[in-house]
């Protein structure tokens, strides 16, 4: 009696296990599954203070509008026209006669028989190490060297030890640029050495922040002379954006937006990801030129951007840079009290030493209303829910969060998710065995935003300063042909705005909310001094036709 009661026991929990992951595929097959941002880390929320709305009146205005998103218009490029005539020619740029890069140029053919390397190593995270790496092959490039396969530091705070073969293609990184540079999986055996007790080694002490190419070869080709290497530790943001020549911007674009592939896995993953977002079932769509360059087109079935087929979900990506690393470096006030106070100061005295010093030194620290009242703040999830629906998107829009480590956790998503309840992030479409394979890999994971992001139908961002949205967005422009959106609040405007909050009314603020988007949508040629990487609209990166 005993062993047949056993065994029954035994087959219900069998046949329950069965059941439960049969109405698992279910739901993932079924593509974008509604499950209120589940998998938001719930790290450091205060749920007593984080919770509650700071904008109570426009927030009460906002949440009893039901007719918004209604108009196609919301999912098209503003100047769609002006913007469709740039076109991407960094990939078959021809070389234009320069004095400044004359001896180069005329080197350039005895490039492969270099015996001289560049070594870098490159810090922060996924989006921070792609602009190094495309920095590197222009630094190789003037002081006439080969460069040898960028590394990736592991850091802190990112904590992820995966190095460029795991993330992108190298056979394919190296093909592309190979009539443009030399480019070498290792170092030779006899050049494999402690760089800095030979005194090849250069750290960010050494380069200045947004150096020129004139000052890199003052500095490290004395070096490279001397012992045929230099090593280029920690690498963001070390070379300028102008004075540049085009060819050199040429080779910055062509790096990142041809020759950087991610691996299949990635691929394949991201491909995946996004055909459950869309709920895509076409068999024969009409892909996009962004998904084709990101993934290839033989991947997974992805619709065209801004495609009037309603059996696909068209949606908004929404980085939302709320992380507890901003957060705490921003030195702004979100109303968590004292608690918060003492948890964002544990972390900077752990990750952030030299902000540590500068607020012990510094006598007249900038207040937090200050720094909100010049848009150094970061947007909270209350805010970016009131921008987006004075644009008019309402709550059956759907949302795909990049991240999902936001400071505060669910609490602090009730604004948002109260409006825009159908959200979702990587971890609410995937499932766990799927993403097995990328866990304790941020970087990896944060491919897998990046493409999320970029073939989205609508990418809104809350920070300009972010990597990712930067990379993102200029990877929409030179891709996207007129047909990708982006939308990029003001902070220093919507400060303003929200100063008002309790005397504004509700069509005031909707016009002075579209009038700051407006603004920034406008078409025009990359600025002196803006990154080339997220205002690709410039001379040797793209074409206006």
């Amino acid at each position: 009696m005993i062993a047949c009661v056993v065994l029954l026991m035994i087959l219900l929990l069998l046949s329950d296990s069965i059941l439960l992951f049969i109405i698992q595929q279910f739901n993932y097959s079924g593509g974008f599954t509604i499950r209120n941002v589940k998998h938001l880390n719930l790290q450091n929320a205060h749920k007593n203070e984080n919770g509650k709305v700071i904008y109570k009146k426009l927030f009460t205005l906002a949440s009893k509008i039901e007719s918004r998103n209604t108009s196609s218009d919301l999912w098209k490029e503003p100047y769609e026209e002006e913007a469709s005539r740039w076109k991407p020619c960094a990939g078959n740029f021809k070389k234009r006669g320069s004095q400044a890069l004359s001896r180069l140029e005329k080197e350039h053919d005895n490039r492969r028989r270099s015996s001289r390397y560049v070594v870098v190593s490159a810090n922060g995270g996924l989006n921070q190490q792609r602009v190094a790496v495309c920095n590197a092959v222009v630094v190789a490039f003037v002081l006439n060297a080969s460069l040898v396969l960028p590394k990736f530091l592991y850091s802190s705070v990112w904590k992820d030890v995966s190095q460029f073969e795991d993330i992108y293609q190298v056979d394919y990184f190296i093909n592309y640029l190979r009539n443009d540079l030399n480019i070498v999986k290792e170092l030779p055996l006899n050049l494999q050495v402690d760089f800095e007790a030979i005194g090849s080694q250069l750290t960010d002490m050494d380069i200045m922040k947004e150096s020129t190419p004139d000052e890199f070869i003052k500095t490290a080709l004395p070096l490279l002379q001397k012992n045929n290497v230099v090593h280029f530790l920690g690498f963001v943001n070390r070379l300028a954006f102008d004075p540049m020549n085009p060819n050199l911007q040429r080779l910055r674009c062509k790096c990142n937006f041809h020759a950087l592939k991610f691996v299949p896995k990635i691929q394949n993953l991201g491909s995946l990801l996004i055909k459950r977002i869309r709920n895509s079932n076409n068999p024969n769509p009409k892909l996009s030129n962004i998904h084709t360059q990101l993934l290839g087109s033989d991947q997974q079935p992805v619709i065209h951007l801004n495609t009037q087929n309603r059996s696909n979900i068209q949606y908004i990506a929404l980085h939302l840079r709320f992380e507890i690393d901003m957060i705490a470096y921003s030195l702004c006030d979100f109303g968590g009290g004292i608690t918060e106070a003492r948890e964002l100061q544990a972390y900077r005295e752990i990750h952030f030493p030299r902000l540590v010093k500068y607020m012990k030194t510094k006598k007249n620290l900038i207040s937090s209303k200050e720094l909100k009242k010049k848009g150094k703040c970061p947007l909270t999830p209350e805010e970016v829910a009131l921008v987006l629906s004075a644009l008019g998107f309402g709550p059956k829009t759907y949302i795909f969060l990049a991240g999902s480590n936001i400071y505060g956790g669910r609490s602090r998503m009730i604004p948002l998710t109260k409006l825009f309840p159908n959200m979702v992030t990587k971890e609410d479409l995937l499932t766990p065995s799927e993403l097995a394979p990328f866990k304790n890999f941020s970087n990896q994971l944060a491919a897998l935003d990046f493409i999320a992001c970029a073939t989205s139908d609508v990418f809104s961002m809350t920070d300009s300063g972010s990597q990712l949205s930067s990379l993102v967005s200029g990877y929409r422009v030179y891709h996207g042909r007129g047909h990708a959106p982006i939308l990029r609040p003001n902070k220093e405007i919507l400060a303003n705005i929200l100063s008002k909050s309790r005397s504004i009314e509700w069509i005031d603020f909707v016009d002075r909310i579209k009038e700051m988007i407006d603004e920034d949508q406008n078409v025009h040629r990359r600025f002196n001094g803006q990154s080339i990487y997220r205002h690709p609209r410039s001379q040797g990166c793209m074409c206006k036709i």
